[in-house]
């Protein structure tokens, strides 16, 4: 059975009248005092309606809090970047497509994937199958449990739509019988729906925000034809202001902000975070350099291919998995993962397109990116990742290397080994922002990927 979604009740409610002011208790008190004697028992019937009134007002100020979603106290010091309000969609927006899990996927069921809130099947402490395409999940989860969500729309500095526009537009993808009409019905009903609250017509749509779990050439259908991939949510009126986070952005769109991909590392605590940070800098490595991944036989010229010929003479100095099937994505990447503690590098060519899951397990594992794509990560993950890109990773511009004219073995061991330290060092450093912790009120004193996205848009 499928952990489900907490429902939220954010309904807008009528503000309760403001209790009386000290001053005004205080001249009321002095009125009544001023009466004389052959006036006592007015007196007191008005003192007795004025009593029943505050009464009544105490127990309303009283049930009003009682109905409101237990949050944190917001202090100006925690949240000084401002509070988030989330909006209670309609079921059929998200938890609705949680329950025809069996029906996302033309192939086989997605339940085990999304179950745990988007974190999948447990596989040990810490650890989970975690499905690539889940961040929608698990941004909801966190975010209705975020220290600085607040329940009044009218103090809010952003506002979040939790529609799993991934899902929605995943089930749609892939089967010839269903036309880009299909692709858009749940994108074009949200956006109708979330065009009739007051702060987005208050806004315009400028300080709201979106998670979607897919990348963002899914939702960018530029022609209405069928035969056009995915949707074009992101091309419809009412998300021309709308923050979108993605699992990939377009580097030529700032309203498109990249976050990481789901791994299957969720740390339960900050103490989780610190073992194994010091686990992975401590760790022996025997291989130079790996690749995970798989070739593409439609493809002419493959650049994987081409990768995998230098592993291949790299007399034993890289080490290879084949990742066609699903041997990568099963299990939470256990086999990448595995490959990657072992290695110093990682070679992260582009994938279906120019990101990959693989270069967040590779990170976490403690290996340095190797990529040849700038498009894979330097233009991606700005929030996240420090824009000096030499300090945590290598860069190899790949017409070099399918020419022959650069050797990926002869660039890494000629970095030497004072620098990769430090290199290595600066990947474990960054590991917190880099994963979705586990707790529902994430990690206290340590930021993840969620609490720097939200910080950031809420600022």
């Amino acid at each position: 059975m499928l952990t489900m979604l907490p429902t939220s009740d954010l309904t807008i409610k009528k503000k309760p009248p403001r209790p009386l002011s000290p001053n005004t208790t205080k001249a009321l008190l002095q009125s009544l005092q001023s009466y004389n004697t052959s006036a006592r028992t007015r007196s007191c019937l008005v003192l007795s309606v004025l009593l029943l009134q505050f009464l009544l007002l105490l127990l309303s100020v009283l049930f009003s809090s009682l109905r409101r979603q237990p949050t944190l106290p917001i202090s100006s010091s925690s949240c000084s970047s401002g509070t988030v309000y989330v909006y209670d969609l309609p079921p059929m927006f998200n938890s609705d497509l949680i329950n025809d899990c069996d029906s996302l996927n033309p192939w086989n069921s997605r339940c085990d994937a999304l179950s745990n809130s988007g974190f999948g099947r447990r596989l040990r402490p810490s650890w989970y199958a975690t499905d690539q395409f889940a961040a929608e999940l698990i941004f909801h989860r966190r975010i209705l449990h975020h220290r600085c969500r607040t329940s009044d729309p009218s103090s809010a500095s952003a506002f979040y739509i939790p529609f799993y526009a991934g899902l929605a537009v995943g089930k749609y993808l892939w089967s010839s019988n269903h036309t880009s009409r299909d692709r858009d019905f749940h994108c074009e009903k949200v956006l109708r729906w979330v065009s009739h609250q007051e702060p987005y017509r208050r806004s315009d749509g400028w300080d709201h925000f979106i998670m979607l779990g897919r990348i963002t050439w899914d939702f960018r259908r530029s022609r209405s034809g069928n035969t056009d991939w995915g949707s074009s949510f992101l091309y419809m009126p009412g998300m021309s202001n709308v923050t979108r986070l993605l699992i990939e952005r377009n580097p030529w769109d700032p309203l498109d902000v990249g976050v990481p991909y789901p791994t299957g590392f969720h740390p339960r605590s900050e103490s989780d975070i610190r073992e194994w940070q010091a686990h992975i800098l401590s760790k022996r490595r025997s291989t130079l350099f790996a690749f995970a991944g798989a070739t593409r036989s439609t493809i002419k010229n493959d650049f994987r291919g081409v990768l995998l010929g230098q592993c291949e003479v790299a007399e034993g100095r890289c080490r290879a998995v084949d990742c066609s099937g699903r041997r990568c994505t099963k299990s939470g990447a256990a086999a990448a993962v595995e490959l990657f503690l072992d290695s110093e590098f990682c070679l992260q060519p582009r994938g279906d397109s120019f990101t990959r899951r693989s270069m967040f397990d590779c990170m976490i594992a403690g290996a340095l990116p190797v990529f040849f794509w700038r498009r894979t990560a330097y233009t991606q993950y700005e929030w996240l990742l420090p824009g000096e890109g030499e300090s945590w990773s290598v860069f190899i511009d790949r017409r070099e290397v399918k020419n022959g004219t650069r050797s990926v073995r002869e660039v890494l061991e000629g970095l030497g080994e004072e620098r990769v330290r430090k290199m290595r060092e600066r990947v474990v450093e960054l590991l917190p922002r880099l994963v979705y912790a586990e707790p529902e009120m994430g990690l206290g004193g340590v930021g993840d990927a969620f609490d720097v996205a939200v910080e950031e848009e809420t600022h």
